[in-house]
């Protein structure tokens, strides 16, 4: 079971474990709103930022699965994160397998980015975890992450209000079927 995020390279990114030279972008890209708009609804002050930045890399200890720092592959910069995770969020339908989830600075959304890593991500989850299939959830009106979520084989398959607000459910079974 690993305990750190193992280093996976695509054509354009290095997902990797965070570094402590990822705090200002990463503190920076929650506190923009737009990227907080579909995830929390407002910006995030620099230090529940900061704290979910360290939580994130405690999945993999106790997982074996977690998130990853989507890093520039020519200057290792912060574009982003995502990956995997199990946050105990109360949905029934997300127990007991693993939740896709991926965020990107604001400065690098439309370049393919979210659907690049979270190729990578999957096909390390499809090798690696004993799960028939991979979960996530969507906030309403996010039509970017819905049509990422189509390209990586997601389809919906539900919804619930548990949090406050109404999410739609995705299901992807392992090798990217619908």
């Amino acid at each position: 079971m690993p305990v750190v995020a193992p280093v996976i390279e695509t054509a354009r990114l290095r997902l990797r474990s965070g570094r402590l030279a990822d705090k200002h972008n990463h503190v920076a890209m929650w506190a923009d709103e737009r990227v907080t708009r579909f995830i929390g609804g407002e910006p995030r002050a620099p230090d529940v930022s900061w704290g979910k930045f360290l939580s994130a890399a405690g999945l993999w200890p106790v997982m074996g699965f977690g998130y990853w720092v989507f890093a520039d592959k020519a200057t290792d910069a912060l574009v982003g994160m995502g990956g995997l995770s199990y946050f105990g969020r109360g949905i029934a339908e997300l127990e007991g397998l693993p939740e896709a989830g991926w965020a990107l600075d604001a400065d690098h959304w439309g370049a393919g980015f979210a659907t690049e890593a979270m190729t990578a991500a999957l096909g390390w989850a499809d090798a690696n975890l004993d799960a028939p299939e991979v979960r996530c959830i969507i906030d309403a009106g996010n039509d970017a992450s819905e049509r990422v979520a189509a390209k990586l084989g997601f389809r919906c398959i539900g919804e619930s209000d548990t949090l406050g607000h109404v999410v739609a459910i995705y299901s992807r079974r392992r090798g990217g079927s619908l």
